[in-house]
């Protein structure tokens, strides 16, 4: 299952908090129409089937056919131009 470092854990919570989101909102990450990329949304709510990760208030909904390609990986967060940029590495 994919994990979140702190600094991801951080950043969602911000970004969904910021962004005025219900209790039941978060980040939702599915695959892309462009091979091997990711679209990552706040949402209200997830779609059904996501899977749910949720850490200290965060909560990041993972769309089905994305779950297993993501499954071995850590999203981690920081600074970048323009806002927060998101990493996925194998987790170690």
């Amino acid at each position: 299952m994919l994990t979140l470092t702190d600094n991801a854990r951080h950043a969602v919570h911000d970004l969904a908090e910021r962004a005025g989101l219900p209790a039941a909102g978060g980040m939702r990450i599915a695959e892309s129409s462009q091979q091997g990329t990711f679209d990552l949304s706040l949402v209200t709510e997830p779609v059904d089937g996501d899977q749910l990760i949720e850490a200290d208030g965060a909560r990041v909904f993972v769309e089905p056919t994305t779950a297993s390609l993501l499954a071995d990986q850590q999203l981690d967060a920081a600074p970048a131009e323009g806002g927060t940029g998101f990493v996925l590495s194998p987790q170690g």
